[in-house]
């Protein structure tokens, strides 16, 4: 980024053309795929802010990473015909930093937060009477010659996204008019998405092989587009012309991709706490170094998944492996 945020030329148009990636990702609510409840509610109250002519209530997504928050506030800004304008949690290190963003806002723009629990408290503070009255309050100065100034602002909607909700303060979730959760993605809208974005970048591929990338991309749209640009660079080396089944199954396990979509590092976890704690329950912290990882990333990226499998269980005491995670690393093995 050349700076600390960014704005999307709606309706304004872009400063260039669009490279095929690009353009993988939906603009229309209409070309969404996955998230059906969110969609059919999303699209209620967008048709009412614009028969309303008013901006469109504050909009809080969550959920883990990759299923499509961002997009979902890119189509908001197309759909109503405003500009985006994003910006990060941890880039908004000082008051002036949001305050320069909200003063420069159109009427009805869309202000996207990614990581919005990563704000400083400072920061988060002004931006209360920001969203409830479109009011900006700044102190000027410093001791006892400082002073308030109250700034008029242009009605904007503001888009946070977070993938850890717990860590909203209340006063800053109660804001929220409307509060979305992005569930993971089920193998046939993965399947659709992996097809949809095979024929934009000009991919020829079969339903069995979309499937086969739908069922490896742990539930989550960014994994497929990832695993299918890579399938591609296969097929492109070995001649084929169409990803087909076989094709999507040779690569993908020359990637080290299993059937169930667990990577190098989803069996290492599973290794670790079967081979050297015995199944657990190990603490989050521990794990992570004995995989000489993050713990964050544990939290966020592995662990989600992990659970949804039913492969680890998160208890008071630790993290557990399943029985389901036994007969997992079992099968590995004898393959």
């Amino acid at each position: 980024m050349t700076s600390d945020f960014d704005t999307c030329g709606l309706p304004d148009g872009s400063a260039g053309p669009a490279s095929p990636e690009d353009t993988i990702r939906p603009s229309k609510l209409d070309e969404f795929i996955g998230q059906d409840e969110l969609r059919a509610n999303l699209r209620v109250f967008l048709r009412a802010a614009m028969e309303q002519g008013r901006a469109l209530d504050h909009s809080l997504l969550y959920g883990p990473p990759g299923l499509g928050k961002t997009t979902l506030a890119q189509i908001m800004a197309s759909e109503l015909g405003v500009n985006l304008v994003t910006t990060t949690g941890p880039v908004l290190e000082r008051c002036g930093d949001l305050a320069a963003i909200v003063t420069n806002l159109r009427r009805g723009d869309i202000l996207f937060i990614d990581e919005i629990h990563r704000m400083p408290p400072a920061v988060e503070e002004i931006l209360y009477p920001a969203m409830e009255d479109f009011k900006l309050d700044l102190i000027i100065g410093q001791g006892p010659g400082a002073r308030t100034v109250r700034i008029d602002l242009e009605p904007f909607t503001l888009v946070g996204a977070t993938t850890r909700l717990g860590l909203l303060t209340s006063p800053l979730r109660d804001r929220f008019g409307v509060i979305f959760r992005l569930e993971f993605y089920n193998p046939d809208e993965l399947a659709r998405i992996v097809t949809r974005a095979a024929a934009i970048l000009g991919i020829g591929v079969t339903p069995a092989g979309a499937r086969v990338v739908g069922e490896r991309s742990r539930g989550t749209p960014r994994i497929a587009n990832r695993l299918l640009r890579r399938l591609r660079d296969f097929a492109v080396v070995a001649g084929a012309a169409t990803l087909d089944e076989g094709l999507a199954k040779e690569a993908l396990a020359r990637l080290d991709v299993d059937p169930q979509g667990l990577d190098q590092m989803d069996r290492k976890i599973l290794e670790v706490l079967i081979g050297h704690y015995e199944g657990g329950p190990v603490g989050v912290k521990t794990l992570a170094v004995a995989i000489s990882e993050e713990v964050r990333t544990v939290e966020e990226i592995y662990e989600p998944y992990l659970i949804q499998c039913g492969l680890i269980k998160r208890t008071p005491r630790g993290r557990v492996a399943t029985a389901k995670a036994y007969a997992h690393i079992k099968k590995r093995m004898l393959d």
